[in-house]
């Protein structure tokens, strides 16, 4: 089978297409004609190992699974022998952030994991980014503890975490203030937000307003800079390390005073979560925004374009021959 395959850590172009063996699925298993995946934070983290930590998860010298993708939409092509929860032609969605896999024709994932049906209406291109932005905002709002009418603000509204984040809390009862580019504020409108700050022409820092929750879903600001802005039992959250990794020093110590603090939430994907994410997309509650989509022959271009950081919600990598 074709697969993009990356055998060493680097930059996009390490990331190439291939002649790989179609995988094999285990009892418990089942063999997903992939359709189409995305290309995002996780998948360009892992490959391009910035952060050195992920090396403990992929591989210390070089990567352990040659193939990334970890979210992915096809349709069930084969099942092992004691699966009972798929068919046969299922069409299926999923995540799977620890083998992977998405980057080619067919995978294997066992039925227990984070893969279930895709919605009726939604195509294999549309189901396809459903997951992975989707569960690091939910994460990160459950861990914050969001309830009906809280103040929330996203910074950075436009990404495929962000632009979840703002759909996900508005679900929750929120009421959520966002920060995005000029271009974007009636996309962000459409999410539900219901206030913009234009970080092209304000300085987010700058309002008066005070929230309960600070959600920074691109790792542009700090906990010094949003702390004044944070009510007294306020919480702030980003996706990022921060400088000299601050937010996981931070999240160890200001719970330990009784006021404004950090929390730096593992991401968790699970059977409930996918489950989850699936019944807002049939409810209408959450729409995962695609901006381009790239066929297996430009993943390079894929790769570079969403760690230009210009990307609006999810790029797709459409898997066709």
């Amino acid at each position: 089978m074709k697969a993009v395959v990356y055998k060493k850590y680097g930059p996009p172009q390490v990331a190439e297409l291939a002649e790989v063996a179609k995988p094999v699925p285990k009892r418990n298993e089942v063999l997903v004609k992939v359709h189409a995946s995305t290309v995002n934070r996780t998948d360009a983290g892992y490959r391009s190992a910035q952060y050195f930590i992920s090396r403990f998860f992929t591989g210390l010298l070089r990567p352990k699974n040659q193939i990334l993708g970890c979210e992915f939409a096809g349709c069930v092509e084969e099942i092992g022998a004691g699966v009972t929860l798929f068919e046969k032609g299922d069409r299926v969605f999923g995540f799977n952030d620890a083998s992977a896999g998405g980057h080619a024709e067919f995978l294997t994932i066992a039925e227990t994991d984070a893969i279930t049906l895709i919605p009726k209406q939604l195509s294999y291109i549309a189901a396809a980014p459903i997951a992975e932005g989707a569960h690091y905002a939910l994460g990160d709002i459950r861990a914050a503890g969001v309830t009906k009418g809280q103040l929330v603000l996203v910074n950075g509204a436009t990404g495929a975490i962000g632009s979840a984040a703002v759909q996900l809390l508005k679900y929750f009862g929120a009421t959520v203030t966002a920060t995005c580019a000029t271009k974007n504020k009636e996309l962000v409108k459409s999410f539900g937000a219901d206030h913009i700050i234009d970080y092209e022409t304000s300085d987010f820092t700058n309002t008066e307003q005070k929230f309960d929750f600070i959600f920074d879903a691109v790792g542009k600001s700090s906990f010094k800079k949003c702390k004044p802005l944070l009510r007294k039992q306020g919480i702030y959250i980003s996706t990022e390390l921060g400088r000299y990794s601050a937010n996981i020093f931070l999240a160890l110590i200001t719970p330990v005073f009784k006021g404004k603090k950090v929390m730096f939430p593992l991401p968790t994907m699970n059977k409930e979560v996918i489950q989850f994410l699936k019944d807002l997309v049939e409810k209408g509650s959450f729409v995962p925004v695609i901006d381009r989509i790239y066929n297996m022959e430009q993943i390079v271009e894929a790769y570079t374009y969403v760690e230009s950081k210009q990307k609006v919600g999810n790029v797709v990598l459409q898997i066709v021959f």
